[in-house]
């Protein structure tokens, strides 16, 4: 809305200039006068990344509260990716003169030189003190050729967060749904920036595609649909289709299993097992709009990397015989899946692709 604000005023304010009766020696100033409102955002492109986080403006207040400014629009996965459970809050900002655009339902929003992506990982009921904790900020900035990461590790005073993509662990114990849970949470290095995001030699974002955000997001001013939001406040070029492919969100019970566990495996997973990405070697494709063909899933196909008392990727009504379900309920780094990004179990998917495997009724030859 702000980026159209700025179209209105600045043509009010041509053509007040154009058809205006005042001579050239009237300096009086209109006292109906409304400046033009502008994001307080701070970008210099040659100098990122700043130091420290604050140097950006993205929030007013209290940074640690997270309340955006003008232009910072969050946004939220309809099924988000797994971190230790760690909560996220997601904000996209962009300069004033530029737009994005759709590109497909299954493709990243085609975003414009200077789009910033942000995301700030925190937990509510840290112990012993059953507190909030910020742990990092991470950003994600497009420039001509790429796009490029910068991390802010927050101080335990929750005043300010500093630059540094060398990666390290911190120990969180927090209650998870009144359950205590404890992890040696880890803060990414570049190389496992990369790793994750890794499109060819590029550099891609995740989760900001139509198929993740076509649903209903709680704004300050009322809920709305994000696309809608998007394109309401100037970010996003009016050209979405009559309908897109959407995930649902993994948790909702209501939905199929099938749907539920396709939507969970396209965010924690895809972004790995796609074409020119880490894992992209391995015989299955988990993104959204594949994995309607089971074989994708790796229904009875054969593990490329054998593992003792495994048969197949998935094997249909035998979760303790699936890789699969192997991977996602270990610890042990060299088979845990994902590779990065989890080092407990997440306990509630495993729960669910169990149940799926288990209710699978497909004949391996």
């Amino acid at each position: 809305m702000f980026k159209n604000l700025l179209k209105i005023a600045s043509v009010a304010l041509l053509f007040a200039t154009l058809f205006s009766c005042a001579d050239d020696t009237d300096t009086a100033v209109d006292d109906d006068y409304v400046p033009i409102p502008m994001s307080p955002v701070v970008l210099d492109m040659d100098a990122f990344p700043f130091d420290t986080l604050s140097e950006y403006n993205f929030f007013e207040g209290d940074m640690k509260e997270q309340e955006p400014v003008l232009g910072v629009i969050p946004y939220e996965p309809i099924s988000g990716l797994f971190t230790d459970y760690a909560k996220k809050k997601r904000f996209v900002w962009m300069p004033s003169d530029v737009q994005a655009t759709y590109a497909a339902d299954n493709e990243l929003i085609d975003f414009p030189v200077g789009t910033i992506l942000i995301k700030t990982f925190y937990y509510n009921n840290v112990q012993p003190a059953n507190n909030t904790r910020i742990i990092e900020t991470r950003l994600m900035l497009r420039k001509a050729d790429d796009w490029y990461f910068a991390d802010y590790i927050w101080n335990d005073d929750q005043t300010e967060a500093t630059f540094s993509l060398e990666g390290s662990f911190t120990n969180v114990d927090f209650l998870e749904n009144g359950v205590a849970k404890s992890t040696n949470y880890r803060i990414p290095s570049s190389v496992e920036c990369f790793t994750c995001h890794k499109q060819g030699t590029n550099s891609v974002p995740i989760g900001v595609k139509p198929q993740n955000l076509n649903s209903l997001f709680g704004y300050t001013d009322g809920s709305q649909n994000q696309l809608e939001k998007l394109i309401a406040e100037g970010y996003l070029e009016d050209n979405l289709p009559t309908t897109i492919n959407t995930v649902v969100k993994w948790s909702d019970q209501t939905q199929p299993i099938d749907l539920r566990v396709r939507s969970y495996i396209d965010i924690n997973c895809a972004h790995c097992h796609s074409e020119l990405s880490h894992c992209d070697y391995r015989p299955v494709r988990f993104a959204f709009d594949e994995s309607a063909d089971e074989t994708n899933l790796g229904v009875c196909v054969d593990p490329d990397t054998e593992i003792v008392g495994m048969v197949n990727i998935v094997t249909p009504s035998l979760k303790e015989r699936s890789v699969m379900y192997y991977r996602i309920n270990t610890t042990a780094e060299e088979f845990r899946m994902p590779l990065l990004g989890r080092t407990i179990i997440h306990e509630e998917a495993v729960n669910l692709i169990g149940e799926w495997i288990d209710g699978l009724t497909t004949e391996c030859d």
